[in-house]
């Protein structure tokens, strides 16, 4: 079932991987699982998922490898059915009820390999009334609470990017599922269904604020909390030069030291007093636009007073610290994150760019031992097919 282990490769090497492509949370989840070292085999169908990056662009796709098949064509059923016999988990990210129509759904699959771990990431889930509605990220964060959560009073809250919903949320979430069933798996020989909703993930995510409400500690309205933008002495504020710094000085000593090199002594004691924030706050706040993001930098670099510069995404790889430690790394001329978490017996890297649709087809092939996917012939100048399946559409 699973393919050999290779040395340095990560943890998961020799655990085999099937994704359906699609966009959002499930690449990125495969994303995960082929850093940790498995070897992930994105199912590609004719014309792309129209998510408007180009292919050698899509780092998601990192670490995979890539083959073509039209699942509405008559055989292109079997063909992916081929690939789950001699795989451990499957990641898809359709609607409910769409890979059953397919042929590929959770029964035929285990029909065919009854330890298969079949990982389905959606918005709503796979049941409740909402299930076959059409969502992004933005609209299940806000049906959680969480979107509720943050920003101004007074002013609609902010689009987060998509990184609370679709990846902490979602395919996080996804992960942990998948590796928890196939743990599950291995021990009991037995499959099974993770259902991995992007509204049960990022409601979890709040667990510890809804703690905090049902205790008197939160309260259910924006900038009103410790953690929230409520407190002066967490949150952001805008520098000299347009740019912004970070606050973080929750504790005693965190929050002594910030006054302290804010040259602040006069608020030494308006930690505690919530009387005094609304001052505390426009004193910090005119005391950053006097200088500079990079002049605030230097003021606090070496101290234990939790503030930060707000960087760009261009700007956070030349951090020091960050560079230090390679958290971004380059690879195919593109600098992106490094693969994390870190192991210590089984490190990770990127060992390839983004999976090109089709290119792998006749690799897969002999390594999964499916003679039939050696249909599509590669072109051997570019690497990418220069003929589908059958009946492309």
């Amino acid at each position: 079932m699973t393919a050999t282990t290779t040395p340095g490769h990560g943890p998961l090497s020799g655990v085999r991987v099937v994704e359906l492509a699609g966009i959002g949370p499930g690449p990125f989840a495969a994303m995960l699982l082929a850093d940790l070292g498995a070897d992930v085999v994105r199912v590609d169908r004719p014309g792309g998922p129209g998510l408007g990056v180009a292919p050698e662009h899509d780092i998601t796709n990192r670490n995979k490898r890539s083959v073509l098949v039209d699942l509405k064509a008559p055989d292109g059923p079997a063909r992916v059915l081929d690939l789950v016999e001699r795989a451990d988990i499957l990641i898809e990210g359709n609607r409910p009820g769409v890979t059953e129509r397919l042929g590929v759904g959770p029964e035929a699959c285990h029909a065919r390999n009854p330890k298969l771990v079949y990982g389905r990431m959606t918005g709503w889930g796979q049941d409740g009334p909402l299930a076959d509605r059409a969502g992004h990220d933005i609209a299940y964060i806000a049906l959680t609470g969480t979107l509720g959560m943050i920003g101004s009073p007074g002013e609609p809250p902010p689009a987060p990017a998509n990184l609370l919903g679709d990846y902490a949320g979602g395919s996080l979430y996804l992960v942990v599922g998948v590796l928890a069933a196939l743990h599950h798996a291995r021990v009991t020989g037995t499959g099974q269904v993770v259902d991995a909703a992007i509204v049960d993930g990022t409601a979890h995510l709040s667990a510890m604020i809804h703690g905090m409400l049902a205790a008197g500690g939160w309260q259910d309205r924006r900038a009103a909390n410790l953690l929230d933008g409520g407190c002066p002495y967490y949150g952001t504020y805008e520098t000299a030069d347009g740019k912004h710094m970070a606050v973080g000085a929750l504790e005693p000593r965190f929050y002594d030291e910030f006054v302290r090199l804010l040259g602040l002594a006069d608020f030494a004691d308006a930690r505690r007093d919530r009387t005094r924030w609304g001052e505390l706050r426009e004193a910090v706040a005119a005391r950053f636009r006097s200088r500079t993001r990079d002049e605030w930098t230097v003021v606090f670099e070496g101290t234990d007073a939790c503030v930060a510069p707000v960087l760009s995404l261009r700007e956070a790889p030349k951090h020091p610290h960050l560079a230090a430690r390679g958290t971004f790394t380059e690879h195919g001329g593109i600098t992106q994150p490094a693969p994390a978490p870190r192991f210590s017996e089984t490190p990770t890297s990127v060992r390839g760019g983004p999976a090109l649709p089709g290119a792998d087809t006749s690799d897969v092939a002999r390594d999964w031992d499916i003679p039939l996917l050696a249909d599509v012939v590669e072109d051997s100048g570019r690497g990418t097919p220069r003929h589908v399946l059958e009946n492309p559409q």
